[in-house]
């Protein structure tokens, strides 16, 4: 199937059965590096919207991918699916064939951003995830748990370690797993020591629309300052930190050093400099 056919296609919708939608998206081919960077190419210098649609439509296979990596948290997969869908479209709009990575790599960051403010939007828990400490523990609760039900101390433990937070923290948002769902308006006037109205929590706490853009342009600037700072990199040392950083299924050292004949450390020291680069890019 050629880019021609692939603009002529309409783009699924996940409204109806989700077995389908999976199943059509699955059926639209993969795009060359070449047809990608052209239709990147042709995004960027004309705005051109069949381009971007051919973009999108290849790419939805991998949207479904990483939202079914958040299935676990009570939410409806075709709708993490849309959220990551208008992360995609984001990405492509920013995308830049002149950037040494594939669009994959480079969209995985935004399909993944807009999933996680759906879920954090949406949880049940609506005092869950304030500070980073707690997102991170957030995200990566579920996918450490081996059965159902409470974790043993040392589970806790283990987690608190792997995650770098403090065991004290994995067992608060254990039990803020287990919770009960809350009234969005309930009362202010409850007696309960705990009780909060997320309807007044939300009011209060929501970042105002001047903060929110001005966090979305540094995010932004973030971002075009680390792609440039790929663009500086040297081929071999490119292929290190996207194997390292910027896949999901990540290398590690011994692998990339059997692939360039060189040892693991030597790798990792290649890793290191390379980052060092991307750090003083970004600070500049």
């Amino acid at each position: 199937m050629t880019t021609t056919t692939l603009k002529n296609l309409p783009v699924p919708s996940v409204t109806g059965s989700l077995d389908a939608y999976i199943s059509t998206v699955n059926q639209i081919p993969v795009l060359t590096v070449e047809e990608e960077r052209d239709l990147a190419d042709r995004v960027r210098d004309h705005n051109d919207l069949e381009a971007a649609h051919s973009l999108v439509l290849s790419h939805l296979r991998f949207v479904v991918y990483v939202a079914k990596g958040y299935a676990g948290y009570g939410l409806p997969v075709g709708d993490l699916i849309q959220e990551g869908n208008i992360g995609l479209m984001k990405a492509i709009k920013r995308f830049d064939s002149v950037h040494k990575v594939r669009l994959v790599s480079f969209a995985v960051h935004w399909i993944r951003a807009e999933i996680h403010e759906y879920i954090l939007k949406n949880w049940r828990i609506l005092k869950v995830a304030t500070t980073k400490a707690h997102r991170k523990l957030f995200f990566n609760l579920r996918k450490n748990k081996k059965r159902l039900g409470w974790f043993t101390q040392d589970e806790v433990n283990r987690v608190a370690d792997d995650l770098d937070v403090k065991p004290e923290v994995v067992v608060e948002m254990e039990s803020r797993l287990h919770g009960q769902d809350v009234s969005f308006d309930l009362p202010g006037d409850d007696d309960e020591d705990n009780a909060f109205s997320p309807q007044a929590w939300l009011t209060h706490n929501s970042p105002s629309p001047e903060a929110t853009m001005v966090k979305d342009r540094e995010y932004e600037k973030n971002h075009n300052a680390l792609f440039q700072g790929l663009d500086k990199l040297d081929e071999r040392s490119l292929d290190i930190i996207t194997s390292r950083w910027l896949v999901d299924d990540k290398a590690t050292l011994q692998e990339l050093a059997d692939k360039y004949d060189i040892s693991a450390e030597r790798v990792r020291q290649l890793e290191a400099a390379a980052l060092k680069k991307l750090k003083t890019q970004m600070a500049a």
